[in-house]
């Protein structure tokens, strides 16, 4: 995806922090409760995995799930990364005390964590073609295996959302194409999970136990 298109969405997210701080309508979800949902569906690739993994938040905004994840006693290592400059920087601020937390507007500095999750970051394509969004889901997702080592886990809009109910600025996704992809080239322990009161799925890919 080009320059000018990410630095679009990150004008928009960054829109919507100045209008609603550091809430869920700060980073575009309808409430907080609907926030920590898709924390917790997100959070299922961790399995039974010890508290002392590494995360990768891709596409932080201000750090919340950093909050969700010190609620569950979870204290590996951490790191948020978003194309939102204010973003990455309020979530400097909001987090300065927590140790093992960095955060970070630089893709390419990125190294391999044992879990990747991405929330909402497919979601808002603006005057960006269908077409276009979609090649770039796909190319994100390839970034996102690179960068887990045990898993990973991305939620999108669904397509099989009300037609009356979407919206030309957002992107709804094929749950069953995006699940085929991750099985055929990522991983065989694929769970798809649409079966929550959203519109919108999460995938979670999982790799083989040796």
């Amino acid at each position: 995806m080009s320059d000018e298109v990410l630095d679009r969405v990150a004008t928009y997210y960054a829109a919507r922090l100045r209008e609603h701080g550091e809430t869920a309508r700060g980073v575009d979800w309808n409430s907080e409760d609907s926030q920590r949902l898709r924390f917790l569906k997100l959070l299922e690739v961790h399995g039974a995995d010890p508290t002392s993994c590494s995360l990768l938040d891709y596409g932080c905004g201000y750090g919340a799930l950093l909050d969700h994840l010190a609620g569950l006693g979870r204290t590996g290592p951490y790191t948020g990364y978003d194309v939102a400059p204010e973003m990455v920087a309020a979530a400097r601020v909001r987090h300065a005390a927590r140790e093992g937390a960095t955060f970070t507007g630089s893709d390419a500095t990125l190294a391999p964590h044992d879990y990747v999750v991405a929330s909402g970051i497919f979601n808002v394509k603006l005057e960006t073609p269908a077409a276009a969004w979609h090649d770039h889901v796909l190319v994100t997702l390839d970034r996102l295996n690179a960068l887990a080592r045990r898993g990973f886990a991305f939620n999108l809009l669904s397509l099989y959302s009300d037609p009356e109910k979407r919206q030309e600025r957002l992107y709804y996704g094929d749950p069953r194409e995006l699940f085929d992809r991750c099985q055929r080239l990522y991983s065989p322990r694929v769970a798809l999970l649409h079966d929550y009161p959203l519109y919108e799925f999460t995938i979670l890919v999982r790799r083989e136990e040796p």
